[in-house]
């Protein structure tokens, strides 16, 4: 376990593959922590020196007093890459962690050669139903919202394996005060115009039965960037890393070795 403290948070991080080898930075969505990422490993072409982290109030990370906002979300991960002198990486954001890789490109361009924008978009959803969400979290805990987020999260296929159940699991045992922060930071996040100003090789993914960031919005959200490349994975929904891992491994290392990242 590897801990290390950055400002007023605590973060866990990992480190995977040839230390010395190009660097991918992983970021996982809201209510995961970095095991989001277990099933898609393995198919990764070695040599690659990988990195994931638990965002702030996720994890083994620790939970600072919310609400959090993305700025301190970015700040997190670049004072991370910072502390491990990561430059030029590939950074893959799914969801929240899409936007947190938004920011940051925006922010520290030397830092990010380029981005994997998986199920994420410049905006997601609408203050008045993170606020909802907010409020129901507050009331009845992250399992009021448990089932909710399945069906959004994952295919029909999928809720009826047996699987289904870990990830249920990981999201309601994950830090009720770290949940709600995340979504306090999401409510308030427009990434739209920084968006827009980008240029750098970028694939954006999308499931074609997602219902929290839908297709069209991650390709509303890509095609803000010139020259970016869109791929939509059929038969999967929000996390396409778990429904289809190898599908997923085989568009991540496809984008490496184009952009010679491998």
């Amino acid at each position: 376990m590897n801990i290390v403290e950055l400002g007023d948070v605590g973060l866990h991080y990992r480190i995977d593959g040839n230390a010395d080898g190009p660097p991918v930075v992983f970021a996982n969505s809201l209510g995961t922590d970095m095991r989001l990422w277990d099933p898609v490993l393995p198919f990764l072409p070695e040599g690659l020196r990988v990195i994931r982290f638990d965002k702030r109030g996720h994890g083994l990370s620790s939970q600072p007093a919310g609400p959090y906002t993305m700025g301190s979300l970015v700040r997190d991960a670049e004072r991370l890459l910072d502390y491990l002198d990561v430059k030029d990486c590939v950074f893959v954001g799914l969801s929240i962690g899409g936007m947190i890789a938004q920011g940051l490109a925006v922010k520290r361009l030397d830092q990010i050669r380029a981005l994997v924008l998986s199920n994420t978009a410049a905006k997601i959803g609408t203050p008045s139903i993170w606020q909802e969400r907010i409020t129901a979290a507050q009331s009845g805990g992250i399992e009021a919202l448990a089932d909710a987020t399945m069906e959004r999260w994952f295919s029909k296929p999928f809720r009826a394996s047996p699987e289904m159940q870990l990830w249920r699991n990981m999201m309601v045992l994950q830090p009720l005060e770290g949940y709600l922060g995340c979504c306090a930071a999401i409510s308030g996040t427009d990434f739209y115009t920084p968006t827009s100003g980008l240029r750098l090789p970028v694939l954006g993914i999308a499931g074609s039965e997602d219902g929290s960031t839908p297709p069209d919005l991650v390709r509303e959200t890509i095609d803000l960037i010139p020259g970016s490349r869109f791929e939509l994975m059929r038969k999967a929904g929000h996390l396409p890393c778990v429904e289809r891992p190898a599908d997923y491994a085989a568009l991540l290392t496809g984008f490496l070795t184009k952009i010679g990242h491998i």
